[in-house]
């Protein structure tokens, strides 16, 4: 099979790439909320710092692979932040994957430099071609995992999934489903009305930051931006769904979830500390799972981490990996300069 021409380009701004980029994530295995034109755009606007390396790969003036990419003094990695977007990856049209890989690869080792590509699935171009690329050429490449997303595949009713929970989950939920109930007068659903947006926004961020002392660092006024910005953009397609549980009007516990490509993931949470005695955090979350069920949905992704509540809901993990490199560069001999 002949090798096919292809031309690359490195663009600086996402205005142009629009309609490529939808028509290529379209056909791409990596289609993911956190590789589309929008979330990425929308990443770069609010949070995006360092030199933004937007390669096109085309064959016959057609885009068939973008590896959106950051550089920062010398290091590279994924436009799209591995901070706050749960899988990266460099987009490919399946029959020239390895073409595109290849011609990636090529445009970091003439550039040179550190690379670190972080939130790559099994299944991604990164950890798969790009990675078996730099090793056929003899880069030293190390391929890390670097965290779980633990997922649910889920079944076509409700009972089935809680009987394929174990015994012991199963009557736990039941039995927290209960006090919950007899607590007072429970409400729980999306918050829809794009009059009280900001408000209800707020009242996420805030629940949000009670939840843990981790989660009040991470939700900085910056990010509180983001994630305003981020319901602005996603909120009205559907996209993106922000609920809450309410006992007597009061609101105890948050999800914001996207709703995309068939599956439901879970994007962030919080409680109030104060409800925690009736388990508002978890059942909350495991009510979305009920909607995913009811509404046809095939896999509840719980996205990174692996705390204990995704197991008690019957989730199972995949891996994530990071992709470390050195590129363009004579790594032996800096390495050497080092002890010096």
């Amino acid at each position: 099979m002949n090798t096919p021409t292809l031309a690359i380009r490195r663009l600086d701004s996402f205005a142009s790439l629009d309609r490529a980029w939808k028509s290529l994530l379209g056909q791409c295995p990596a289609d993911t909320i956190f590789l589309t034109w929008d979330w990425q755009r929308l990443w770069w606007e609010k949070c995006g710092d360092g030199e933004l390396h937007l390669v096109t790969v085309e064959a016959d003036d057609e885009v068939v692979g973008i590896a959106p990419l950051v550089r920062a003094e010398g290091r590279w990695g994924f436009a799209g932040g591995v901070e706050v977007a749960d899988f990266l990856d460099v987009l490919a049209v399946p029959s020239q994957a390895s073409h595109v890989a290849s011609v990636v690869l090529d445009y970091l080792e003439q550039l040179g430099g550190e690379v670190e590509l972080r939130n790559l699935r099994p299944d991604s171009l990164g950890a798969t071609l790009l990675f078996g690329e730099a090793r056929r050429r003899g880069i030293d490449a190390a391929l890390e995992q670097e965290d779980v997303s633990p997922r649910v595949e889920l079944p076509g009713d409700w009972e089935s999934y809680l009987q394929g929970l174990t015994k012991k989950d199963r009557h736990e939920l039941r039995r927290k489903t209960r006090r919950l109930l007899s607590s007072g007068n429970v409400w729980y659903g999306v918050a829809k009305d794009p009059a009280t947006r900001d408000r209800d926004v707020d009242d996420f961020i805030r629940l949000h930051r009670l939840s843990a002392p981790e989660k009040a660092s991470f939700m900085t006024p910056a990010m509180a931006a983001f994630f305003h910005a981020l319901v602005d953009e996603f909120a009205p397609s559907g996209m993106l769904r922000l609920y809450f549980l309410e006992i007597d009007g009061v609101r105890v516990a948050t999800v914001v979830l996207f709703d995309y490509g068939g599956d439901f993931l879970l994007y962030n949470s919080g409680y109030d500390p104060a409800s925690s005695h009736l388990s508002t955090g978890l059942l909350l979350k495991a009510f979305c799972l009920r909607d995913a069920i009811e509404e046809g949905r095939r896999v509840f992704d719980f996205l990174q981490g692996n705390e204990p509540y995704k197991y008690d809901l019957g989730a199972s993990d995949v891996p994530i990996y990071r992709l470390r490199m050195s590129v363009g560069a004579p790594v032996r001999s800096r390495d050497a300069s080092e002890h010096l």
